[in-house]
């Protein structure tokens, strides 16, 4: 999870989801995901925002890159991309986030 810009609360929480093989996000699922952020934290982190990914971004050790997470969800222009392990997954998810394929 990362904060998003938002014109009406300054910042709202945009959730990177990757599924498990075999299973496919929806609205649904979305929907779910989202009461049960409630229940088990409260609805203050209720994602505004939920994308599921294939993939995300990380280094070669193994971290994942919230800073690109977070440049992707803005809609800035990416920084230093140059530690990925896989760049693919990055250009795939910027393609559904410009695509609109988020919830």
């Amino acid at each position: 999870m990362i904060g998003r810009e938002d014109p009406i609360t300054g910042q709202a929480i945009f959730a990177f989801v990757t599924l498990r093989a075999g299973n496919d996000g929806s609205e649904e699922l979305s929907k779910e995901l989202r009461e049960h952020v409630v229940k088990a934290i409260g609805s203050i982190a209720r994602p505004k925002t939920i994308m599921f990914t294939p993939e995300l971004p990380k280094t070669r050790s193994g971290k994942i890159m919230r800073r690109l997470l977070r440049d992707i969800a803005n809609g800035v222009p990416l920084g230093d991309t140059t530690t990925l392990a896989d760049s693919s997954v990055v250009e795939s998810i910027r393609t559904a986030s410009a695509s609109g394929k988020d919830d």
